[in-house]
């Protein structure tokens, strides 16, 4: 089971928060964001764990993090390469399954992930 693609990929965006981080750096249309304002976004991730990910993210080719040291404090922003805008794809093809079969959200339903404001 260790080479199985579904194991693998499983090991990559079943961790806790991978998922979500994706979508924050999908929302407004996909512009680069700062690591205080993911961890705003998502209200209960410690900075610990936002920076643990996006770590593994950037490792996995699906974020890219630019760093700006002209400035002080350093600037670091992060955004999806064209790997992780394709996993976004997948992703909301899962909400889209969601809104189907487990969730009844008629707002989620009627709205693009990328416009969204919550």
């Amino acid at each position: 089971m260790k080479e199985c693609t579904i194991y693998k990929i499983m090991d990559l965006v079943g961790k806790k928060w991978t998922l979500c981080i994706l979508h924050e750096l999908h929302k407004g249309n996909m512009c680069d964001k700062r690591f205080n304002e993911l961890k705003n976004q998502l209200n209960d991730i410690t900075p610990k764990t936002l920076s643990a990910r996006l770590k593994e993210m950037e490792q996995e080719g699906l974020i890219t993090k630019t760093v700006d040291s002209s400035t002080f404090p350093v600037k670091c922003e992060y955004a999806l390469t064209d790997s992780g805008k394709e996993l976004v794809v997948i992703v909301q093809s899962l909400k889209d399954w969601g809104n189907k079969w487990v969730v009844d959200n008629e707002t989620c339903r009627r709205t693009l992930c990328i416009e969204c404001k919550s």
